[in-house]
């Protein structure tokens, strides 16, 4: 007999065993102490997050992180699997709907996901769930070899150095759209110790700024102000966070696909596109 219950009493082993044969024949899979990290970054809260179980068997689950979003308290999916063999009998939507009420109990006022737009199955089951799409990204991969960034004859003397959290209030104006839940300040400072921040300065002035995960080699943050625009700075912090990459590739997620300077930039610096997420979100009553 299949119920649903709270994940809150299961010990980390008991849900990362859960996760990896979930996820055993997913196109990328992460190791435990990877999804160790993923947890604590986007904000994991295992008294929030709810599974269906098998006589004592957790074989479908969503786990759930808290925070805000935007300004509005906001549930995040952080992980929804199922085991393969119990696919098909709608217990990931058994499991959402059983969060709800919890959720809202919480204060959580809407859910926000990510769903791979090639993913159609999972697409159609958000629309019928309520969840719309907010926003497209796009994410790029590449071997960090092949990820050669423009610096020759920068137009200004720029220099780069390593600064700390939380960043001053000029960063916000170089921004191109809002950055994705994962890629957030919020989440970043649940894991500060695990990013390298990069900024970029023309005389006294802040001219752009980059954050990196060394250990993942995401590339969580690249900005730089419209004043030094096309002048070598996005390119120069791109080659110093690569100098700090631990891993043989390189990525950026969830760049939105409205800005197409950022995706022109990469791509030209050898970053290729790989593919596109929705954003979606559903508002919780």
């Amino acid at each position: 007999m299949i119920t649903i219950q709270n994940l809150g009493d299961l010990s980390f082993d008991t849900l990362f065993e859960a996760f990896d044969a979930a996820f055993a024949d997913y196109e990328i899979s992460v190791n435990r102490e990877e999804h160790i990290r993923m947890l604590q970054r986007r904000g994991f809260d295992a008294s929030l997050s709810f599974g269906a179980f098998d006589e004592g068997r957790l074989v479908s689950f969503t786990f759930n992180g808290t925070g805000t979003f935007q300004g509005v308290p906001t549930a995040y999916d952080t992980g929804t699997g199922t085991l393969k063999e119990y696919r098909g009998r709608g217990l990931a939507s058994q499991v959402f709907e059983a969060s709800l009420p919890f959720l809202a109990g919480a204060g959580i006022r809407q859910y926000l996901l990510e769903v791979l737009q090639h993913n159609e199955p999972a697409v159609k089951v958000y629309r019928k769930q309520g969840f719309r799409v907010t926003r497209e990204f796009n994410y790029f991969v590449a071997p960090s070899a092949s990820v050669n960034p423009r610096v020759e004859n920068p137009g200004t003397e720029i220099r780069c150095k390593p600064i700390p959290l939380p960043l001053p209030e000029e960063v916000m104006p170089m921004w191109d759209f809002h950055p994705s839940w994962q890629n957030s300040f919020e989440s970043i400072r649940r894991q500060e110790q695990d990013y390298f921040i990069m900024g970029a300065f023309v005389g006294s002035d802040y001219a752009g700024y980059g954050i990196l995960e060394p250990s993942t080699g995401d590339l969580t943050q690249l900005a730089v102000h419209p004043d030094f625009r096309r002048s070598g700075v996005g390119s120069m912090l791109l080659a110093e966070l690569l100098k700090k990459n631990s891993l043989p590739s390189f990525k950026a997620v969830n760049t939105d696909v409205a800005c197409t300077a950022i995706t022109e930039f990469l791509i030209a610096s050898g970053l290729p596109l790989k593919g596109k997420q929705f954003e979606m979100v559903r508002m919780i009553d």
